[in-house]
Parts: structure tokens; C-alpha cells; sequence
């Protein structure tokens, strides 16, 4: 991976590396920006945008997982994402495909994508069996999900998240071994949002308690960006999302989180400078002042 900031976390003192995933959106009908990169030229634009802003890795998706989402067939994925991560990887920067099913999977890893990422967990056996058959340098993301349908559901909230997502953890790390894919290439996510529940509650227990998290899984990718939740607290249009957005980003980083996936790098990486900056400000008053 490549251009990962050293920045201190906050308010322990301590050093940690904070990579940053960029999302792309290759769809129609995303909850956020559906539409405005469909088309290849404008994906490869809006990526090396997101690279610009600071993203060391570029999240590229094809199929919303939103609850009203479109179904999309595993070959029109696969039609929409070729030529965007062919294009990026020629330009050398790093790919991961946002994808839950096994045929894009091998697809794009063919195509050079460098990290696969998947919200149900890689808990199809089939998806494990992409995984496994990937080369050594590809890496992956699980992510936990109450959903039994691979994509972000409206059910009811259901007690204290955090069991549930330490028991995911622990099953993926042990499914993952048995695959014979060593630890180093896993990064696992506890889901946010309607992965979680209707309300903010989990998303915001799930939040409250990383460091707990951390510990259990290890290096965690945290995705909270534009969500429903963050409106449902600071209210507003999509559009105002942003400084909500940051404050649950840099939340998520002071409290252990090694990656942060988000539709705004620049704003993150300015938001982590500032922190940056306080955190290593010089103490006390200069001598021959008063």
C-alpha cells in the first residue's frame, strides 16, 4: 500500500497508521452520489480525485447495497467495473472491489485489483473459495452485517451489537486460516448503518466501544461516511453530511481504527492534520515572554 500518514491517536499517545480508501461508485442508484460516475471516464476522473485528496486506496463498486437498491447480475458488474479498474491499475494506483459475489471477485483480481472487499463477510463458500484462490499479494475486507441478504437492511434493532460482531470476527479470522489465507491479508470491518439496525444505536455502540473491537479483530476498516445514521443525529439534507461525517471519522481513528473508507479524503486527511498539529504543538511559554 502506498502513502500511509503517521499520525498520533487521539487522546492516547500513541502512533498509528491511518490508511484511507476512497469510494467509488460505479452505480445508478448509490444512496449518495448514484449516477454521477456511471460512466467509465467520469470513475477514472472522480478516482484520481479521490487519490489527490490523499486516498491510498481506491473502493470501486458496481452494486448499491442500499435497501432499495437495484439487483445487479454478476456479469453487468463485471461489465461496469472492467474498464474503470483496468484503467486505474495502469495507472498505478491501488484498486479494491466492493463486490459480494465470487464470479466478480475472480474477475477483477484478474484485472489487478489488490484488496477485495466484501459486506457479507466472505460467508459463502464460494466467496471464500475466490479468496483463497487469489494471489498472495491481494488482501481482503470482511465486514459484519446483521442482514441475511447481503445488502443493508430496515429490521429491528436486536440488544447489544458488539457480542455479535466479536463472534463475527473470531469466525471469519478462523474460516480465513482454515482457507489457508495468512492473518496479515484480513482487515476486518464491524459495519455501520443499516447493516447494524434501523436506528443509530448500534452504529453508535459499535463506535463508542472500537477500542474493545480493536482488540478482538485486530486492524479494523471503519466505514461511516454520508450514512443515515449521522443525518438521523445532525439532521439535514445528504448534502450537509460532511462535518458529521468527519466527526464519527476522526472519532473512529483517535479510538484505534488502522483504515477509514470514505467519499471525502481531503476533508478527512485535513481534519487528521489539524489533530496532527495540536497533538505535537510545541508546550509551555517561550522563554522571554510573559
Amino acid at each position: 500500500m502506498r502513502g500511509l500518514r503517521v499520525l498520533p491517536a487521539q487522546p492516547l499517545d500513541a502512533v498509528v497508521m491511518v490508511a484511507v480508501f476512497g469510494i467509488l461508485n460505479v452505480t445508478r442508484d448509490s444512496f449518495s452520489d448514484g449516477g454521477r460516475y456511471f460512466d467509465a471516464a467520469a470513475a477514472v476522473a472522480h478516482a484520481e480525485e479521490l487519490v489527490a485528496g490523499g486516498a491510498d486506496v481506491v473502493d470501486v463498486g458496481a452494486e448499491s447495497t442500499h435497501p432499495d437498491a437495484e439487483d445487479v447480475a454478476p456479469d453487468e458488474e463485471i461489465r461496469r467495473l472492467g474498464p474503470v479498474v483496468a484503467e486505474l491499475v495502469r495507472r498505478g494506483i491501488a484498486v479494491s472491489v466492493d463486490t459480494r459475489k465470487p464470479a466478480v471477485m475472480r474477475a477483477m483480481v484478474g484485472a489487478g485489483a489488490s484488496w477485495l472487499n466484501d459486506v457479507n463477510g466472505f460467508r459463502s463458500a464460494d466467496s471464500m473459495a475466490a479468496a483463497a484462490a487469489a494471489p498472495r499479494g491481494v488482501r481482503f475486507v470482511a465486514m459484519f452485517s446483521r442482514s441475511a441478504t447481503g445488502r443493508a437492511e430496515r429490521g429491528d434493532d436486536r440488544g447489544s451489537v458488539c457480542a455479535e460482531v466479536t463472534a463475527f470476527f473470531a469466525e471469519r479470522i478462523a474460516a480465513f486460516a482454515k482457507a489457508g489465507v495468512d492473518r496479515d491479508r484480513l482487515v476486518l470491518d464491524p459495519g455501520m448503518g443499516f447493516f447494524l439496525g434501523r436506528t443509530p444505536a448500534p452504529s453508535l455502540e459499535v463506535l463508542r466501544r472500537l477500542p474493545e473491537l480493536v482488540a478482538a479483530g485486530g486492524p479494523l476498516l471503519v466505514s461511516v461516511s454520508r450514512k443515515s445514521f449521522l443525518g438521523t443525529i445532525a439532521g439535514g439534507p445528504m448534502a450537509d453530511r460532511g462535518p458529521a461525517t468527519l466527526a464519527a471519522e476522526t472519532w473512529a481513528v483517535r479510538n484505534g481504527a488502522a483504515f477509514v473508507r470514505t467519499h471525502d479524503p481531503r476533508a478527512l486527511r485535513a481534519a487528521l492534520a489539524v489533530e496532527h498539529a495540536i497533538a505535537t504543538a510545541p508546550s509551555g511559554v517561550p522563554k522571554g515572554t510573559s
